[in-house]
């Protein structure tokens, strides 16, 4: 009995050392986090909204003493820069730019091997953006009213781009056309760019776009800005109304850029890498730059609160898609 004793003693005494082993080896890797160079994944091309903001993002991490290093990972809608990120991000030296899109519309829309909800965790919001309504200058439409009015016209229904099948851009305008009594159309492209070509040379004569990709042709006056799903006015469209204030409260929607990490990342790392983002995005300069690219900043919530607000997202776009029949390619 007393062997027996002594046993399970030392068993349990081993078992005590290698638990407070392990919790001394975690806790010095995330008081020296970060050990190596940081990789800052941009689910988008070089130079495009997601790479702007990844650069800003590089600039705050670059406090926690190691350079960072933006990698552009275009394509698959997203999908090889969240893959990359979820192969290699174990230690938080591989973190991601993507917006909420990521986890609250592409997965409805594709199949993914990744749960959503539960392989990602976003640690800082660092903007804030939505939708506008555009339309080719040559039809004059420049309030909602005008659409309205020319929509309910088109007797073979009104056509309008969007940058992608499924997305918040196909959708609203679906909804747009419910509210509006309006037979829409949807004509998608596979991006903005082209969809935005098509626009200004009239083949099709509205699309719901991004704020930011659109917001360089509305400034020089190629293509006109008629309405913004974000709730309040985008600083940089002051004279835009949003269609909340329009009578369309329904349409009132909002999108949100996030460095993001594997959920596993060591808490103590994940507040590190949250605080070193979110010090350099409140500064005003940034705070100008981001509304001059057509954002707001991001606002201070947590991850928790965050991943709520992408499931209410989700469930929204999931119903959308079913009222309009989608069915993904």
């Amino acid at each position: 009995m007393k062997n027996h004793d002594k046993t399970r003693r030392l068993g349990l005494s081993l078992a005590i050392g290698a638990a407070l082993a392990a919790w001394g080896c975690a806790s010095m890797a995330q008081a020296s986090w970060p050990t190596k160079p940081i990789r800052l994944l941009v689910a988008g091309p070089p130079g495009g909204t997601a790479d702007a903001l990844a650069r800003q993002a590089a600039e705050g991490l670059k406090s926690t003493g190691q350079p960072v290093i933006v990698e552009a990972k275009p394509g698959g809608s997203g999908i090889i820069a969240i893959n990359d990120l979820l192969a290699n991000g174990h230690d938080g030296h591989t973190l991601l730019v993507i917006q909420v899109g990521a986890v609250s519309e592409m997965p409805l829309v594709n199949k993914v091997r990744f749960k959503p909800f539960t392989d990602m965790k976003p640690l800082a919001q660092i903007s804030r953006t939505g939708l506008v309504l555009v339309a080719n200058k040559s039809l004059n439409l420049t309030r909602v009213g005008d659409v309205v009015k020319y929509g309910q016209a088109q007797k073979d229904g009104l056509d309008f781009a969007s940058y992608a099948t499924g997305m918040k851009g196909h959708t609203l305008g679906m909804q747009f056309g419910h509210l509006a009594n309006i037979r829409m159309r949807h004509v998608p492209y596979k991006g903005s760019p082209q969809a935005l070509v098509d626009l200004m040379g009239g083949q099709v004569p509205l699309m719901f776009d991004g704020v930011t990709t659109s917001l360089p042709l509305i400034k020089s006056g190629k293509i006109d800005a008629i309405a913004v799903s974000y709730p309040t006015r985008i600083g940089a469209l002051p004279d835009v109304p949003t269609f909340k204030e329009l009578g369309y409260p329904q349409l009132a929607q909002a999108s949100w850029f996030a460095v993001w990490s594997r959920p596993d990342v060591a808490p103590g790392i994940q507040q590190k890498i949250r605080a070193a983002t979110l010090g350099h995005f409140d500064q005003p300069a940034v705070k100008r730059s981001l509304r001059d690219m057509g954002m707001e900043p991001g606002e201070p919530l947590t991850s928790e609160a965050m991943m709520a607000d992408a499931k209410v997202a989700y469930d929204e776009q999931a119903a959308l898609l079913k009222a309009i029949n989608f069915q993904p390619e």
